[in-house]
């Protein structure tokens, strides 16, 4: 039931015709709303979405409208009038004949009957002296006396917070003081991420009517509540491949005495190693096929269509371990075990990649066990009486960095971008999350130690490596952009 303060709160995407309003209300919205064309004038009607809703009754909409035409013109033709927005709106104009003049009319009738807030786009990828709509259009608003925020979109792939705050200053500047543009933020169609939306939110706030004011909070809260949701399934959707991965094991064939021995002293066997090949096969299908279905379904959680692409498995016998038992034989033959040594990554790790090959340079030799007496004592600990293999510590610590990787590139992706596709990350995005990952290797190490047999150790493995894949993330987007996640009313 509808609270007793229950309020309506108003907000309306305009522009320059062509300049992604269509889009944005797609990607804001999470479904595919208009018709988006590379032409002017493709919206050619005021509509109305509902963006949120809360349980008392409160509704905010966002309002799709066509875009300005010739503006110069439109400025023009106001000035002539002493009550230049009550003029235009009386106004008859032919649809066909003075098609841009009828559009500015819907869109001025819009802004002035219907909005609280008006959210002004601007083509970013222009200078502002070269936006030669810029000025009248800006004065059109002013006579219309609504509060502007001015977004500047198509601003391009993520970018460095300097640059975002670089581009932000410029147009500040250039817009020059106003009246009724309160503040320029960065907000991108294609690659905005969900986090800027709460800094959104609270530019807002302040500017609806003071009527409205507690319905809006309450709305700002509902949209947060639903992103914050979405961002722990998304974690959820990532930590299952990984911790399932963790927990996987192959046992191999039982070898004879002979045969263990002489594999003690690195001499082949084309048995032993056929049969290590067909399990780190099928181990890689598993993998494979689950990291797709994490994936997918981290695409379907941001209301993105698309498939995911294959991860790319490259070398992965090398980041298999064998966890063969220890026996006194091969230990007295040996003088000494070396147990454990890490393999899996490469130094492609340094640089945020995803290859599975020995040589990862934070890696070290974490074990070395010597004497039958040791041997034998392993083999009690672990109740290990068979050969089997897993995934290496190194090669799983590379699958939480491509996971926050990928989780980066889906949280910045706009579905008025259209379906998802793999891209190239930012390059300043690698060095954040592989410094993040290094960081927690003591909590990842731990993590990795509840491998096991019993599906407890395998639940609890889960339950810890999604929270540390929550907070590592929220860290991650803190950093880049700072403060956002902790906004006021957001």
């Amino acid at each position: 039931m509808p609270g007793l303060d229950a309020g309506a709160v108003s907000l309306s995407l305009i522009s320059h015709t062509n300049a992604g309003k269509t889009t944005l209300a797609r990607t804001l919205l999470g479904r595919d709303v208009g018709e988006v064309r590379d032409a002017p004038h493709v919206t050619a009607e005021a509509t109305p979405f509902p963006l949120v809703q809360t349980s008392d009754g409160d509704l905010l909409t966002l309002w799709d409208t066509p875009g300005f035409g010739d503006s110069v013109r439109l400025a023009r033709r106001l000035r002539q009038d002493r009550n230049p927005i009550g003029w235009f709106l009386t106004q008859v104009w032919d649809r066909y004949q003075d098609r841009a003049l009828w559009l500015s009319q819907l869109a001025v009738r819009n802004v002035a009957e219907q909005a609280d807030v008006v959210l002004y786009l601007v083509n970013a990828a222009e200078a502002p002296a070269d936006a030669g709509y810029l000025a009248p259009e800006l004065e059109v608003l002013e006579w219309i006396g609504k509060p502007v925020l001015v977004l500047l979109n198509q601003t391009g792939p993520p970018r460095e917070r300097a640059a975002e705050e670089a581009d932000a200053a410029r147009w500040r500047a250039a817009l020059g003081p106003t009246t009724n543009v309160r503040d320029v933020l960065a907000f991108d169609a294609f690659a905005r991420c969900w986090v800027q939306e709460f800094t959104l939110f609270a530019a807002i706030e302040p500017l609806v009517p003071d009527a409205s004011g507690r319905a809006f909070s309450r709305l700002s809260a509902a949209w947060r509540d639903l992103r914050m949701g979405e961002f722990d399934a998304s974690m959820a959707a990532l930590a299952g491949p990984i911790a399932r991965a963790a927990a996987d094991r192959v046992t191999l064939p039982a070898e004879p005495l002979t045969n263990r021995v002489t594999g003690s002293f690195g001499l082949p066997n084309a048995a032993r190693t056929k049969a290590r090949s067909v399990a780190t096969d099928e181990m890689a299908a598993r993998l494979q096929a689950d990291l797709r279905r994490g994936m997918e379904r981290l695409i379907a959680i941001h209301r993105l269509e698309g498939r995911a692409a294959d991860e790319v498995l490259e070398r992965v016998a090398d980041g298999v371990h064998l966890d063969a038992p220890l026996d006194g034989t091969r230990t007295a033959a040996l003088g000494g075990v070396v147990s454990g040594a890490l393999t899996g990554l490469g130094a492609d790790l340094l640089a945020g990649g995803l290859t599975f090959g020995a040589g990862m340079v934070a890696g070290a030799i974490i074990g070395a066990l010597g004497g039958a007496g040791v041997a034998q004592g392993v083999n009690v600990v672990r109740g290990r009486t068979e050969s089997s293999l897993r995934w290496e510590e190194a090669f799983l610590d590379g699958l939480v960095t491509s996971a926050l990787l990928r989780y980066l590139a889906v949280a910045h992706y706009g579905r008025g971008r259209g379906a998802w596709r793999e891209g190239e990350y930012p390059a300043h995005w690698r060095p954040m999350v592989v410094d993040a990952v290094v960081a927690e290797q003591d909590r990842l190490a731990a993590i990795w130690a509840w491998r096991g047999d019993g599906e407890e150790r395998v639940q609890r493995l889960e339950r810890e490596l999604e929270e540390l894949l929550r907070e590592m993330a929220l860290g991650l987007l803190d950093e880049l952009y700072p403060g956002a996640l902790d906004v006021d009313g957001a």
